[in-house]
């Protein structure tokens, strides 16, 4: 009984992700839209007594919540709207404070730059620190700058390259039995095969089926927990099931580690055991779990948001399709290399643009240290920065009609991601970039290929997909798509 509940609850959500993402009458989103921009303006914060600073504007939002459902049901259209009303410093309400966002290219240069030292990761703790406790990413200043560069010697050329090789047999296993007798939800298809990939590249193939079903569960579940409305693990709560899924977490990194300790493995879980600087630095046993844990979590969530982003553009753009088909046609029926897929060019534009149009993370947090400045503006010690890098995707400053997919932005004769170098920034920016960047878009790439050598697919007439912004952004019905054997 308690699996047909689960397998039924599994369906119902991919075809509706959440209640909150319901379809509705445009005129009752245009309402609700409206309302969000009905409350007052008023100040973050009084600046200094004697500066020439001014404070920052903005607004709460509903009482409690604040503007977070406005978030989870519009996204980027949402803080759009707040970048045009307010301009690229403002605040709004969320989790029950004050969070001040910072956008477009300029503010967020100061804020990832980081040149005086003002802004922590900080931010990252008051969402995801009970899930991805001492994640590269949460990390601050020297312990970050120690840690980043033992993990270096886990990405460098010759590990993407083994890590490459290790994905295509496991794509070209799965691609080509996808259904092509009725519509598929792309989307949960590929988070299947991206967990796959993970567990195969990161952790050697350790694990059966059903630890890949029990992990998988364990990572949306700590995933979503961090937008969770309410931030105590009351039974029945996102959050609960957040801080179960990372003890799930903790013990299956746990169980394996003494076997990638000992081994020369080529996976990812054994090159964090053995990497080692220069100077003799390496990570602790629970530096390589939580690591893992973060790794495995941001590589297979943002590559399955990018992939499908990315079939969803290539599905609505069918010339597109067919120019990248082309190119992956041309490259043979081996398994390509790395240096295979680094050449298919097309592929290259269309993901960038996909990149462009759907960041996978749009919002990169930072908590003030000391009271600081942002163009002007007064930002006090000790509050929440929310950067939102997917709005710097659609200023018309850096942008040709930047609504329009339009992937030959990138090509060389025009380079629009080079008006400014953070107008385009998916991976972030500053020493905090991305460090998995180039396997994520070896991975997706090679998923891509696959795809176009075997299937033409295309979505519904009509269709336009909306994104559940609740955590990271995924399509709120799995995205419907007909594949056809090529």
């Amino acid at each position: 009984m308690t699996h047909l509940i689960e397998r039924t609850t599994r369906a119902a959500r991919q075809r509706l992700s959440s209640v909150l993402l319901a379809p509705a009458p445009q005129p009752v989103d245009d309402a609700l839209r409206r309302f969000s921009r009905r409350w007052p303006a008023t100040d973050l914060a009084a600046p200094p007594s004697g500066s020439d600073l001014r404070p920052i504007r903005g607004d709460y939002g509903a009482p409690l919540v604040g503007h977070v459902l406005d978030y989870i049901r519009f996204g980027t259209d949402f803080a759009r709207e707040r970048y045009d009303r307010y301009g690229p410093v403002t605040w709004m309400g969320a989790f029950g404070t004050r969070i001040a966002t910072v956008a477009g290219p300029e503010a967020t240069q100061l804020v990832l730059t980081n040149k005086d030292k003002a802004f922590s990761q900080a931010g990252w703790t008051f969402l995801i620190d009970q899930f991805f406790h001492r994640g590269l990413m949460l990390l601050d200043f020297d312990e970050h700058k120690m840690h980043r560069r033992i993990m270096q010697h886990a990405f460098t050329r010759d590990r993407l390259a083994g890590y490459t090789q290790q994905v295509g047999p496991c794509v070209r296993a799965t691609v080509p039995t996808w259904s092509t007798t009725h519509p598929v939800r792309l989307y949960w298809l590929l988070k299947d095969l991206t967990l796959d990939i993970a567990t195969r590249v990161f952790m050697g193939g350790r694990g059966d089926g059903a630890d890949s079903e029990r992990i998988n569960h364990a990572f949306v579940a700590t995933v979503r927990a961090a937008s969770s409305l309410v931030r105590y693990p009351l039974p029945g709560t996102r959050y609960r099931a957040g801080l179960r899924g990372r003890r799930v977490l903790e013990r299956y990194f746990a169980q394996h580690l003494p076997a990638a300790r000992a081994g020369n493995g080529e996976d990812l879980f054994s090159a964090l055991c053995q990497a080692t600087t220069p100077e003799g630095e390496q990570f602790s046993d629970d530096d390589v779990i939580n690591h893992m844990i973060f790794l495995m979590m941001a590589a297979h969530d943002t590559s399955t948001i990018t992939t499908t982003a990315a079939a969803y553009y290539l599905a609505t753009h069918p010339h597109w399709q067919d120019r990248a088909r082309q190119e992956s046609l041309a490259l043979g029926d081996d398994l390509p290399d790395i240096d295979a897929l680094e050449r298919l060019d097309t592929l290259d534009l269309v993901i960038k643009e996909a990149l462009r149009l759907l960041a996978p993370v749009p919002l990169v947090m930072r908590k003030t240290v000391t009271g600081t400045e942002i163009l002007g503006h007064y930002l006090p010690a000790d509050t929440l920065v929310a950067v939102a890098p997917a709005i710097n995707h659609f200023v018309p400053e850096c942008w040709t009609d930047p609504d329009t997919f339009d992937p030959d932005r990138f090509a060389a004769h025009r380079r629009e991601d080079q008006s400014h170098r953070f107008a385009w920034i998916p991976f972030g920016g500053g020493v905090h970039k991305c460090i998995g960047m180039h396997f994520g878009t070896l991975e997706v790439k090679a998923i891509l290929h696959e795809m176009l050598r075997t299937h033409h697919w295309s979505v519904p007439d009509g269709y336009r997909v909306r994104w559940d912004n609740t955590s990271l952004p995924i399509p709120t019905d799995g995205l419907p798509v007909h594949l056809t054997r090529r």
